[in-house]
């Protein structure tokens, strides 16, 4: 086994791309989903029955599918409905794609989290602001919505680690992820193990280092309560 011609500085640089790919997705996923989340949890806790049932029918969907076919759905399902639509042909970016079908999976599990949190929030304070003269939105806004994100954070950061390794998933249409580029690279050198060696330890450098900012992040969150 030539291992010169596979642990190269070129390699190891174009694997290092994946790495940043499959981050640069992940972050954009959790963050949309963050938002997404935000609006479920309030159709959830709506007191009126329709924004309940579209925000439980999207939980219940969302979470009760593969990603993969979520990911598969929105590049190849999409296409063909706009076509049936108007007639026309819709060419879809893999990685916007990719990124909506991760962001849109993960609003799903934080939907819940945020409703927890809000929950979790004493009534006292929304009165408060209802005594201040506070509209609903401006309470939730302002005074509910910052207190249950900054509950929720060290979940959110292991949302964040979980979507890191999903993204390998975007491989399957074409996104230029880790996992992928150890693939080719695997394809080029005729050799998978060394290749998928590499990859490993990159998403364990990626989640460890994560891991840790976390663990220190729910740590100081601690001692500020």
């Amino acid at each position: 086994m030539d291992l010169s011609a596979i642990l190269t500085l070129d390699n190891f640089i174009y694997l290092f791309y994946g790495a940043l790919m499959s981050l640069g997705i992940a972050l954009v996923a959790v963050i949309g989903g963050i938002l997404i989340g935000i609006i479920v949890a309030i159709l959830k806790l709506s007191r009126h029955f329709i924004p309940r049932l579209i925000g439980n029918i999207y939980v219940e969907v969302l979470r009760g599918t593969p990603m993969l076919l979520q990911i598969l759905f929105i590049y190849l399902g999409i296409p063909v409905l706009y076509r049936l639509i108007t007639g026309e042909g819709l060419r879809m970016n893999i990685y916007v794609c990719g990124t909506l079908a991760m962001a849109l999976n993960s609003a799903a599990y934080r939907a819940e989290l945020i409703r927890s949190g809000i929950l979790g929030i004493d009534k006292g304070q929304t009165e408060a602001g209802i005594t201040l003269g506070l509209d609903q939105m401006t309470i939730m806004r302002l005074i509910i919505l910052p207190q249950a994100i900054r509950r929720i954070i060290p979940p959110l950061v292991s949302e964040f680690i979980t979507l890191i390794k999903d993204s390998s998933l975007l491989g399957t249409i074409g996104v230029m992820e880790l996992l992928n580029r150890a693939k080719i690279l695997g394809v080029n050198n005729y050799n998978y193990l060394v290749t998928l060696l590499m990859a490993s330890v990159m998403y364990l450098v990626m989640t460890v280092f994560i891991s840790f900012v976390s663990r220190k992040l729910e740590r100081r969150l601690m001692l500020n309560d």
